[in-house]
């Protein structure tokens, strides 16, 4: 099993949920972070004066996935996550040992 981790732009994730429920993809984890990366941040003008944003917004996916769906959810993320812009985002993925079901105590494969 793997844990994908994405982090893309907030506005292409409706998109990307979208996509990954297409190919079969029932359940994912997202969270507002804040990073940056070559950007390094922007500058920005309020009410007159300009300040730097060092952090820009993201959404952080985590997904687990069976060894044989991964390369498919990695492919859907980068096509539908893709601006061609600075900025597009990252995607992580880690080994997964285990994963339980609180509910029922089921593991691993059958848990996703």
């Amino acid at each position: 099993m793997k844990l994908i981790t994405a982090i893309i732009k907030p506005f292409k994730l409706d998109d990307v949920r979208d996509a990954l429920s297409e190919i079969g993809i029932e359940g994912m984890t997202v969270t507002e972070v804040k990073g940056f990366g070559r950007q390094k941040g922007n500058t920005e003008l309020y009410r007159g004066a300009e300040y730097t944003v060092d952090f820009i917004p993201k959404v952080k996916l985590e997904i687990a996935v069976t060894d044989e769906r991964m390369d498919q959810v990695i492919d859907t993320i980068v096509q539908v996550a893709r601006t061609g812009k600075l900025g597009d985002g990252k995607i992580f993925v880690y080994s997964l040992e285990t994963a339980i079901r609180i509910r029922t105590g089921e593991q691993d494969g059958s848990v996703l």
